[in-house]
């Protein structure tokens, strides 16, 4: 996986945090990836990461920093980690699903926060629009994503996936999958932080 599964995780526990503890978007202060990718020795860095490890990491940390007190620089570095800075904890994770049921996954989203997920991006370079269905990519994981909602009410079910690669890509950043189908690989590793 590239390091976008250090950012999902990263997400995730900036979501599960926000809504354990009541605050808003402007009180939560954004974590750092950052602190994952120099200190996180079982993953890659910039050259890759899972989000179970990352999850591991963080949990054997006893926390993470904020972006703030550790910035994001998009390479590897030497882990500068401190402790007084921890703005975030968690005791665990879980699996939404663990076999592929996205039903159980719609229910973590609704009820837990929005779901790292880890998908099969190959095809993703060519998205604009739309709704992608399974028949447009493979499930061979390696890339990771955040879940932050769905919409199961149309003709065409569908997962919204806000992705890493900037507003530019997709819609305004953001990619819809069929919902109910796997598709992409979405099912294989939904997970979510446990504070």
């Amino acid at each position: 996986m590239e390091a976008a599964g250090l950012f999902s995780a990263t997400e995730n526990i900036e979501s599960v945090w926000m809504i354990s503890k009541g605050l808003s978007p402007t009180t939560m202060k954004p974590l750092a990836p950052q602190q994952i990718v120099d200190c996180d020795k079982r993953d890659g860095g910039c050259n890759g990461g899972d989000t179970i490890t990352a999850y591991e990491y963080v949990i054997q940390a006893k926390g993470m920093d904020t972006e703030a007190s550790y910035p994001y620089k998009a390479v590897n570095q030497a882990c500068h980690f401190l402790p007084a800075d921890v703005e975030t904890t968690i005791s665990s994770y879980k699996y939404a699903t663990t076999n592929r049921n996205e039903g159980d996954m719609q229910t973590a989203t609704a009820t837990v926060a929005p779901l790292s997920i880890c998908v099969d991006a190959a095809q993703w370079q060519f998205y604009n629009s739309g709704v992608m269905t399974p028949s447009q990519c493979g499930t061979s994981l390696d890339h990771c994503v955040q879940i932050v909602g769905y919409d199961v009410s149309g003709a065409t079910p569908y997962w919204n996936v806000r992705n890493s690669w900037g507003a530019n890509w997709g819609e305004k950043g953001f990619i819809r999958l069929e919902y109910g189908h796997n598709t992409c690989g979405c099912a294989e590793e939904a997970t979510t932080a446990v504070v």
